[in-house]
C-alpha cells in the first residue's frame, strides 16, 4: 500500500485539526491514502472488472453507505481496509473470518482488477471494494460507530525525514478512525520498517479514545501478529534476511 499524507483532513462532522504553529488562514492540504503507481491491467483483471465488478465494486459517494445493503442485506461486523496492494492478504483474511464483511478501499486498478480475479476463483462473498481514496470514504461514506475493525497493512514509510510528514498513520487520521469505531472496536496496524512502528505506536497512544490491546512488558507495546494476518511473500523474504515486521492493535474505548 502507498500513501501520501501531508496534514489534517476536513469531514463532515468534526472541523480539521490544525497543527501547532500554522496559524489560521495558512490552507491546509488534504491527506491522501495513497500515491498513484504505474501498473498494467492484465486481460484477466480487465474480464474480472466487466464480470464481477458489477456486484463487489461500490461506487464511492458524498453520502454516508447502507452498508447492509453494499453487502446483500446480511449484517456481520464490518472491517475497514485501507489499501490492499494486489489483495493477496485481504484474500486470505476474507476466507478464514466468513463471518465478517470487509470494505476495502484501492486506487491501484492492476490491484483492483487481482483481487476482484481472487474473489471469482476462490468463490469469496464477504468483499466489497471501492476504487477511492480511502481518506475521502472514510470522511465522507462512513458514519460514527460504524466500523468494527480497520486494517492498515504496510502502509508506505516514506523513509526520507523530510517526507515523513506524508505518512498516512499520523494524528489527525487517527482521530477520524477512531471515531468511526464502534466501542471495543479493534485498529490494526502493520509495517516492516521499525521507525515508522515506533512513530505508528506513539500516534495511537496519544489518541484519546483508543487503548492499547497489548499489555504484555516484553513486548513494548507491540503485539504478537494475529492469526488472521497471513505472511507475505515479502514479508517471508524479509524474516529470512532479519528483518522485522511489527503489528500495532488498538481498540476504541
Amino acid at each position: 500500500m502507498s500513501d501520501q499524507p501531508t496534514t489534517a483532513p476536513t469531514t463532515p462532522d468534526t472541523p480539521p485539526i490544525r497543527p501547532a504553529g500554522v496559524p489560521e488562514g495558512v490552507h491546509l492540504r488534504t491527506i491522501k491514502s495513497y500515491v498513484l503507481r504505474a501498473g498494467r491491467t492484465t486481460s484477466g483483471q480487465a474480464k474480472a472488472f466487466e464480470t464481477l465488478g458489477p456486484r463487489y465494486l461500490v461506487p464511492y459517494q458524498a453520502q454516508y453507505l447502507d452498508t447492509t445493503a453494499a453487502f446483500g442485506g446480511v449484517v456481520a461486523p464490518l472491517i475497514l481496509e485501507i489499501g490492499f496492494g494486489m489483495g493477496d492478504a485481504t484474500a486470505h483474511i476474507a476466507k478464514v473470518r466468513p463471518d465478517d464483511h470487509f470494505l476495502c478501499c484501492e486506487v491501484h486498478e492492476p490491484g483492483v482488477g487481482a483481487l476482484l480475479k481472487r474473489i471469482g476463483e476462490q468463490d469469496i462473498t464477504n468483499i466489497r471494494i471501492i476504487q477511492h481514496d480511502a481518506v475521502e470514504v472514510l470522511e465522507q461514506m462512513l458514519a460514527p460507530n460504524s466500523l468494527d475493525g480497520i486494517h492498515i497493512f504496510f502502509p508506505d514509510p516514506w523513509h526520507k525525514t523530510k517526507h515523513h510528514k506524508r505518512r498516512l498513520i499520523q494524528a489527525p487520521l487517527v482521530a477520524k478512525l477512531a471515531q468511526r469505531l464502534k466501542p471495543s472496536g479493534y485498529l490494526h496496524c502493520a509495517t516492516d520498517w521499525q521507525p515508522y512502528a515506533e512513530q505508528i505506536l506513539d500516534v495511537l497512544s496519544a489518541e484519546p479514545l483508543l487503548s492499547n490491546r497489548s499489555t504484555a512488558p516484553e513486548l513494548g507495546g507491540y503485539a504478537p501478529k494475529p492469526d488472521y494476518r497471513p505472511l507475505t511473500k515479502f514479508e517471508n523474504r524479509g524474516l529470512k534476511l532479519g528483518h522485522g515486521v511489527w503489528d500495532v492493535v488498538f481498540e476504541r474505548r
